[in-house]
Parts: C-alpha cells; structure tokens; sequence
C-alpha cells in the first residue's frame, strides 16, 4: 500500500464531497493534497468575495444619487445591499471552519475528530451556518431584477415597493436562522428540530409577501411580453414550485424519508434555477441594450426562452417522482424499479433541451453584439436611472446627475421633458384659417 506522503504528493482531488463533511475530509481518511488545496481556494474565494461585498455595500451607502434616500433606492439595490452583508455576516464562518479543519489534518487538533473529544456535527454546523443563507445570497440579486423587470413591462408602479425592501431584509435575517434544517437526519434532540422546522415556515412569510406583491404589480397592468418579462414570470411560478417543496422538505418527519433523495434534488433545482438562472436570463434581456447599445433578437429569445422552460420541467419536475421512489442522491447505477429507467431517461431528454435553449441565447449574444439593432438610451422606458445615460454608458456614468424625487426617476425625467416640451410650443389660434 502506498504510503501517505506517496498520496499526498500525486494530489488527487477532495473525494469527500462538495460539503467535505468530517470524517470523509480527516486526514486519516483521506490524506491526499486534494482536501488541502480545496481548504486554500475556499479561503482564496471567500476573500475575493468578501471583498467584492465589502465594496457593494460601502458603494450604495455612501454614493447614492442626490435625493436617493432608503426610501427611494431601487430595489435591485436592496437587494444587492442585503446579499452583501449575507456575505459579510456568512463567509467569515466557512472561514473558520475549515481553518480548523486545515488544523485538524495537520497540526494535532481534534475539532471534528469524535475519538478525541471533538464532533464530525460541528463541521455541518459551521458549514451550513454558511450553506443556507449561500442560497439567498444567490437567489436575492435574482428578486431585485424580478422587482425592476415586472413593472417596467407592467407599465405600473411596483406594489408595495417597502414591503418588499422590508421583506428581502426579512428573509436575510431568517436565513441565517434557519442552517439545521439541512441535517434533520443527524442525531439532534426534537427540540432543536421542532425549532428549526418551524424557523423555516417562517421564512415563507416574507417570501409569499414578495410573491404576491409581484402578481398584484402584473394585474391589470398593460403587459409587454418582452423576453425579459418572459423569463420573469417564468421565474414566478417555476420559483413557487420550488418554495412549495421546501415546505414538505421544512417538516422533519418527512425530510427523513426524503433526504438524500432525487426529491431533494428536484427541489434545489426548482429554487436556484427558478430563483437565480431564469432572473439572470431576465435580466440579460432587460440590460444587455444597455451594456452593449445593441438590442437581443426577440425572435430567438423567445426561442431560448420557451426551450430552457420547457426543458427545465421536464428535466427536474420528475425528479420529484424519482425521489418520492426512493431513488438516492449521487448514483449512476440503479436498479430498474418502478420505472426509474423510464424516468431518468425523461429526465435526461429534458437536460438536453433546457442546454439547447441556452446555447440559443449564447448565439443570440453573438449575432447581437455584430448585427444587433442600435439600441438607444432608453429603449424599454424604464424607470430606474441607468436608461438616463448613453448605451453603452461612458466611462464616467453621467456627466451630469439628476437629483432623485421618487423611486422612479425616469418616469420624473420624461414628464419634466415633456412639460418643458410643451411650454416651449407655440400657441396655435383656434379661429385662425388654416394655411398649407
């Protein structure tokens, strides 16, 4: 057998998972450099991360517009406001924990090491203590693009533009509470379970004041069903699936039933892709004019748009069936039960449609960026001051900037063109005849 150095040196990669959970990632598991490298990128990663929040936040607090106070701040803003601290608040953590499990593998500690007095549980505390509001930290910038999207194409203001500001910093703050509902399985006492099953009903509240704040923008507004509103309604109801999921997976019994299963898989899928991916696509639509100064073809957008959701549901929604079959998690053999074989293979079909509908965005990008129709500086009307500028916008952003008096600035800016329009033209007497 190999000695342990022999190992180290050929530096395999971490074979203990993306979680890396202690005991597979101890050194006497699993003493390849590979877990050493992993602990260095997660530090390296976090402080470029940590960094890059660091500097989100001190931008939107110290260098708003003139009249932008909290009170009218886009809501994209918030949200990147809020995911920053997440980061601030989260990534320390991680930090920590796998310091000490640097320490535990190399320098004679025992903080995970259950033989020695330490607990392999602390590792999965400290790492979803991160883990679970990494997830809104994805999702978050998703909403804010939701709320900017919605009632630009709406043509109506955003409903109840502080109830969601306040519910983003709502559901911040219960994400960080919430980390132990992803080891319902590990021996905790039920007091602790019921606490954290119950935490996690919770933060459905603020999520579904979001949700229905979006579906009362869309009512009786004259929608535009631009790509980009596509992809943003297409996040609503694929997003609400998703949520609904996590409320059977929040409620502990059947999280044991249901953990480590395709179910689970289903679910994570539902939430980031509905709650990231299709936001991200919305907003690639909605500012790539602004990025670039050339339109997205709409034709193949709406192409990508209708392949990518078609794809998505065939690809994750039976997975749900799957789970519920009792298929595990980080398989690629499994007996033919139930028609698993049928189902995988439903599910393979629609991964092959939902990469076919991104690569015909990626080719829309592409003939854009050459033939793409000039875009102008405000070719949606929106509402936010981005579309004040020129597309793509100058080093400098604005040679001049105009001070804020509402949440939507542009709409203030167009009506005070207009009035100044309006004065300018001349008088036209009513009773005087007309001349060619």
């Amino acid at each position: 057998m190999a000695s342990s150095s022999t190992r180290r040196s050929s530096s395999p990669p971490p074979e203990c998972g993306w979680t890396c959970y202690s005991p597979l990632s101890d050194d006497t598991y699993l003493p390849s450099g590979g877990v050493d490298a992993w602990i260095f990128l997660i530090h390296l990663t976090g402080i470029s991360s940590l960094v890059g929040a660091i500097n989100f936040y001190a931008t939107i607090a110290n260098m708003r517009a003139p009249g932008m106070g909290w009170g009218r701040m886009p809501l994209f803003c918030w949200a990147i406001l809020v995911y920053a601290i997440l980061l601030i608040l989260a990534l320390p953590v991680i930090a920590g924990a796998v310091t000490l499990l640097l320490t535990d593998r190399h320098f004679g500690t025992h903080f995970y090491d259950a033989s020695q007095g330490g607990s392999p549980l602390l590792w999965q505390h400290l790492f979803w203590f991160f883990g679970h509001p990494e997830v809104y930290i994805m999702v978050l910038p998703g909403f804010g693009i939701i709320s900017e999207i919605l009632p630009v194409f709406s043509r109506k203001p955003i409903f109840g533009y502080k109830a969601i500001a306040a519910s983003t910093v709502v559901i911040a703050f219960l994400g960080l509470l919430v980390w132990a509902h992803h080891m319902f399985s590990t021996p905790s006492p039920t007091i602790v379970l019921v606490f954290f099953m119950l935490s996690s009903f919770l933060i459905a509240v603020p999520t579904g004041v979001k949700m229905f704040n979006w579906i009362a923008t869309l009512w009786r507004g004259t929608i535009e069903f631009t790509v980009a509103m596509l992809f943003a309604i297409g996040f609503l109801f694929t997003f609400l699936i998703g949520g609904i999921t996590g409320i059977f997976l929040a409620i502990f019994p059947v999280d044991w039933q249901l953990t480590d299963t395709y179910f689970v898989v289903a679910h994570l899928h539902y939430v980031l892709v509905g709650g990231a991916v299709l936001s991200i696509f919305a907003g690639i639509y909605y500012w790539f004019p602004k990025m670039t100064g050339r339109m997205l073809g709409e034709g193949l957008g709406k192409l990508s748009f209708w392949l990518m959701l078609i794809g998505f549901h065939v690809t994750f929604l039976i997975q749900h069936s799957i789970g519920l079959d009792g298929m595990p998690r980080r398989v690629y053999e499994y007996p033919d039960v139930g028609n698993l074989e049928l189902y995988n293979l439903i599910s393979t079909i629609g991964s092959f449609i939902l990469a076919l509908g991104v690569l015909v965005t990626i080719i829309n990008v592409v003939i854009s960026l050459k033939k793409g129709a000039v875009s102008g500086p405000d070719p949606w009307k929106g509402n936010t001051l981005e579309w004040y500028t020129t597309s793509p916008p100058p080093v400098n952003n604005f040679d001049s900037v105009p001070r804020i008096r509402s949440v939507e600035p542009m709409k203030d800016i167009r009506r005070q063109v207009l009035r100044q329009q309006t004065e300018k033209a001349p008088v036209v007497d009513a009773e005087a005849p007309a001349t060619a």
